[in-house]
């Protein structure tokens, strides 16, 4: 039976909350998309007159398609070329979804979906439903096809997973702003001891490149490796600016909540670098050019003012 336009109007007054949590799950807006779409040809397949809870139906259908895309992913990411990082969402991107509490907030932040990388994809179901959605343990078994006590024993061992890495701090965009504009000034001053009194001692640098733009396939880690990998990466050369279309613009920004720097060329996102900021400075500096993953972010850049560029890098 054809969907009537009230059918429709149900599904998409549904889209903005299962994207959020197809994003949450996948770590990649492309295939947070597909997973919705998909969702949404199998509520046009249903017998919806029957279907008692739509809210329910669609988040199990979703769920359920995400875990599927999941074990699939992980057999891919064993043959991507370097590291794997999340798809970075800009400030005011609707697929962030709910940020009304510090859990939503943190279980959005790139810090915490590299984390949930560790995770088996039912735990990673567990504790998005669980943490950003405040959905009982007796939905989620329900969505799962688990018991509740079962729920209830992978959100803890899920959520102590999580909790091994670092506490974030919490940071408004005001003193995102003031982080990034300190961070860019230490990085382009040719010395690596500003930038070591910013970084935590055993910080990290990981850039994911996809194999289509160079990046280190080790991390960097420690002070001192990291801030002289960052000295390097913002010298000027003629082989960086022809490899990045030109000289980027770098601008002050948020990514999944936390202080980012986001490279343009012509309008173009080319980089996006996540800041991890704790009580001791900046733990992980994560940076993502891959242009695969960056194609969101250049759509929603067009669409805001952001004024003038920090700085000019390479």
């Amino acid at each position: 039976m054809p969907l009537t336009a009230s059918d429709v109007d149900r599904f998409e007054a549904a889209r903005p909350r299962l994207e959020a949590i197809a994003y949450r799950l996948l770590g990649s807006a492309g295939e947070a998309e597909d997973a919705v779409q998909e969702t949404f040809l199998r509520w046009q397949a249903a017998d919806v007159d029957r279907v008692e809870v739509p809210e329910a139906w669609l988040t199990k259908v979703l769920t359920n398609l995400c875990l599927n895309l999941l074990t699939s992913a992980r057999a891919r990411r064993e043959t991507y070329v370097g590291q794997w990082l999340p798809e970075p969402l800009l400030a005011g991107d609707p697929m962030l979804g709910p940020a009304d509490t510090a859990e939503q907030r943190e279980s959005v932040s790139y810090a915490v979906l590299t984390l949930m990388e560790r995770l088996s994809p039912s735990e990673r179901a567990v504790y998005v439903l669980r943490e950003a959605f405040g959905y009982p343990h007796r939905d989620i078994a329900e969505i799962l096809d688990i018991t509740e006590a079962a729920s209830q024993q992978i959100f803890h061992r899920a959520r102590k997973h999580v909790a091994d890495g670092r506490a974030r701090a919490e940071i408004d965009q005001a003193a995102a702003r003031r982080i990034v504009e300190e961070f860019l000034a230490a990085a382009a001053s040719g010395r690596i001891e500003p930038l070591v009194r910013l970084l935590t001692e055993d910080a990290v640098s990981i850039g994911d490149g996809g194999g289509k733009v160079p990046a280190r396939a080790k991390a960097f880690e420690g002070a001192i490796a990291v801030a002289k990998f960052l000295r390097g990466l913002f010298r000027p050369g003629e082989a960086k600016r022809a490899l990045a279309g030109g000289a980027p613009e770098l601008y002050a920004s948020t990514a999944n909540g936390d202080p980012a720097v986001v490279a343009v060329v012509n309008g173009r996102v080319v980089g996006v670098m996540c800041l991890e900021v704790t009580a001791e400075g900046i733990a992980a500096c994560r940076n993502q050019v891959n242009p695969d993953k960056l194609e969101r972010a250049t759509a929603l850049w067009a669409l805001a003012d952001h004024g003038k560029p920090l700085a000019t890098a390479f």
